[in-house]
């Protein structure tokens, strides 16, 4: 809910937005990011995380990425890489799995962001 809310905040200021989500991730949808109240918007299916760095326009001013503990440790990487460009980058997921313990690229991505 949150993810989609930014995304249509950055919309609305007219911001050129780019939406991923891994392939893995079918549960609500395969071409959108669905929240449990309805809302949804439109996404980009990768397989992996450095696929988003090859299919994102040099125009494209935010990056959502939606179920990011599916993503590869790569995923750290492309943040980076993104925010380097000044682009503005947003990313949800779980940082523990169901044993408590971390959960993919999340906990270090929690160490090396702006906000939380």
């Amino acid at each position: 809910e949150e993810l989609i809310r930014r995304v249509r905040r950055a919309e609305i200021a007219k911001l050129k937005v780019r939406v991923y989500k891994p392939k893995i991730d079918t549960r609500y949808s395969k071409k959108h990011i669905k929240a449990h109240s309805g809302a949804k918007v439109d996404a980009e299916i990768v397989k992996q995380a450095l696929d988003i760095i090859l299919t994102c326009p040099a125009d494209v001013q935010v990056v959502a990425i939606d179920e990011a503990q599916f993503f590869d440790i790569d995923l750290i990487e492309v943040c980076q890489r993104l925010a380097d460009r000044g682009v503005r980058v947003i990313v949800s997921g779980l940082d523990q799995d169901f044993r408590g313990k971390p959960f993919g690229p999340i906990p270090y991505l929690l160490a090396i962001a702006e906000y939380v």
